[in-house]
């Protein structure tokens, strides 16, 4: 099949490796413009692009879809007979999704309708969700909001969101194969807007750390956002990361981010009316490290307010 492949990170690496191995024809990899990063400046391809580069796949970097005419003629051109896209980060506008004979299929990190949006894999872990998964759906104008043709569950129990993310780049890269495959027979199954939730972006305010909220949460949210943007608080005028807890059942009348106590088994911290116990941390400029380690050298006294 002719295929134009549009993705940008590491997330959307495996199905483009995965459509290749198949013997696809990848017409074409459209990929977010290069990224000047670091004080230095120096630019940073897209993993997409790279892998695009080490496979021979032509690269298109447009600086945006909507709207251009050029780019739409350059498409039109390839003539692909569908447009793959996993996490592109610009939505397309309709002249780009009646471009292929066959459609534009997504690659979506959730089990739709349930978390449409920019961080599917954060939120199933925030919300605590027993599972998440891949959905392959016929794109449509509107936010994720087309019919799915494949869907496929995993647990999240106990899993990070970089966990999380390895496991449904991989499914989802076995997914688009498959549906692929059998796309002539597949029945389209629209989506059931009644149940529809969102997940927005995150941004870097998002992983301030709540210590009036349920401990269960707190250590949702470090599992959610390890590794970016982490889950963080202060501890005496510098920002401590929080990389693992355990949720307590005791409760603590004690204010909310109060050090209740120091041990091997680490901090435990006033949190939501009970205590949470945070396991692993991170102080800047250092490693990630066990609270115990960090507690030999770094003593916190009872009583001190993190926050």
């Amino acid at each position: 099949m002719r295929i134009v492949y549009m993705g940008t990170p590491d997330f959307a690496v495996p199905a483009l490796e995965s459509l290749h191995r198949s013997g696809h024809e990848i017409l074409a990899a459209v990929t977010r413009p290069d990224a000047k990063r670091n004080r230095g400046k120096k630019v940073q391809f897209s993993p997409v692009k790279e892998k695009a580069e080490e496979l021979g796949i032509p690269v298109l970097q447009p600086e945006r879809v909507k709207g251009n005419a050029g780019f739409a003629d350059e498409l039109r051109g390839l003539a692909p007979d569908v447009i793959v896209v996993a996490a592109y980060g610009m939505i397309l506008p309709q002249e780009v999704l009646d471009i292929p004979g066959k459609g534009c299929l997504n690659i979506h990190g959730s089990l739709l309708p349930r978390f449409r949006g920019a961080a599917p894999i954060q939120a199933a872990i925030l919300a605590g969700d027993e599972e998440t998964g891949i959905t392959i759906m016929e794109m449509e104008a509107g936010l994720d909001t087309g019919p799915m043709l494949l869907r496929e569950a995993v647990p999240t129990a106990g899993k990070t969101g970089q966990m999380l993310h390895d496991e449904l780049s991989l499914l989802g890269a076995k997914l688009i194969v498959e549906t692929l495959e059998r796309l002539d027979e597949l029945t389209p199954v629209p989506q059931d807007d009644a149940l529809a939730t969102y997940a927005p972006m995150i941004s870097k305010k998002d992983g301030q750390a709540d210590f009036t909220r349920p401990p269960e949460e707190l250590e949702r949210m470090m599992r959610a956002f390890d590794p970016w943007p982490g889950t963080y608080t202060g501890l005496k005028g510098q920002m401590m990361k929080l990389w693992r807890g355990q949720a307590l059942e005791q409760s603590s009348p004690a204010a909310p981010g109060t050090v209740l106590a120091c041990s091997p088994e680490g901090i435990d911290v006033a949190c939501g009316g009970r205590i949470l116990r945070i396991t692993e941390l991170q102080m800047p400029g250092k490693k990630r490290v066990a609270a115990d380690e960090y507690l030999r050298g770094n003593p916190i006294e009872t009583g001190t307010i993190l926050g």
